[in-house]
């Protein structure tokens, strides 16, 4: 305070009081910055950390196929294919259509129906090489399944990727369809139900049971020994309440188009949910069931209409 020594003792105390007043002030300026850059790095109150945490090596993501990452049942669209390049008749094709269509009003996957369409697409790929259905596969994923990917549950694989983590299908449906799509989407691969093969040649039967249910999560945990994951850091996406056994090993499920019951579920244990759909319930409550007759005729009547288009 010496250099205030000339002034006098009322016009000290001012200047004293300026210069609190500016150190105050400087001081509340640096808090104040200091406050906003640690509001950015962290999360404000009421929201989700950043995730998925970025270069976590021993985080991954699984990923349920159809109503999850694909519109519809992706054995229907593959069925479809195989009926364009005459591997069936169109008697199959309208049993295809009816499962399809079953599929969609209900919202959720009946064990018999899915297992009436792994019949039909077993008995259909009997004699058929590996290699050619596997190329087939990609002419179909381009034709019947590429514009049925849903935008919102992509960017959620992307952003895994982006994270630096791995990314896999976790499906009921044949492992070379899974696979197809999985290099289609850039992902790391897929877990899927196996065909037997014999020299390259599907014999019609299955190795083991087809991957649902609690057999998903079976798989997802012996994927996560062998490449040394902690489930606790992964995480996992179904539509499906016969993939709770799956969402419940992993530290971040995820319910994604949810059927009733696996909403209903996930919000009982507080699990995330995402909805990409639009008009979502018109299916299960708005249409009647008039009009799930009509789409199994109108899906029957084309495929007639086509068949006898190919016979002219």
């Amino acid at each position: 305070m010496a250099a205030l020594g000339w002034l006098t003792p009322r016009r000290r105390s001012a200047t004293a009081r300026s210069v609190l007043a500016g150190e105050a002030s400087a001081e509340a300026a640096r808090k104040s910055t200091q406050d906003a850059q640690q509001e950015q790095q962290a999360p404000g109150a009421g929201e989700e950390p950043q995730f998925p945490v970025h270069g976590d090596a021993l985080a991954a993501a699984f990923f349920d196929l159809d109503n999850t990452v694909m519109q519809g049942a992706s054995l229907f669209h593959f069925g479809r294919g195989l009926y364009k390049r005459k591997f069936f008749e169109t008697r199959d094709l309208v049993r295809f259509a009816w499962q399809q269509a079953w599929f969609r009003l209900a919202g959720l996957e009946d064990p018999e129906h899915m297992q009436d369409a792994r019949d039909s697409a077993l008995s259909i790929v009997k004699g058929h090489r590996v290699a050619e259905l596997m190329s087939i596969g990609e002419e179909i994923y381009d034709e019947y399944m590429a514009e049925r990917i849903w935008p919102g549950t992509r960017a959620l694989a992307q952003a895994h990727l982006d994270a630096g983590q791995k990314v896999w299908l976790v499906t009921a449906a044949p492992v070379e369809i899974a696979q197809v799509i999985a290099r289609r989407l850039g992902l790391t691969g897929a877990l899927g139900t196996v065909a037997e093969s014999v020299d390259g040649v599907y014999t019609g039967k299955l190795v083991g049971e087809p991957l649902h249910g609690p057999a998903k999560a079976e798989a997802v945990r012996a994927l996560a020994v062998a490449e040394g994951l902690d489930l606790s850091r992964c995480a996992a996406y179904s539509d499906s309440h016969n993939d709770i056994p799956m969402l419940s090993l992993v530290g971040h499920p995820y319910a994604i188009n949810p059927d009733a019951k696996l909403r209903k579920h996930a919000r009982g244990l507080d699990w995330r949910l995402r909805d990409y759909r639009t008009g979502r319930k018109a299916a299960k409550v708005g249409i009647p069931a008039a009009a799930g007759v009509g789409a199994v005729a109108g899906g029957t009547a084309a495929a007639i209409a086509l068949h006898n288009r190919r016979r002219r």
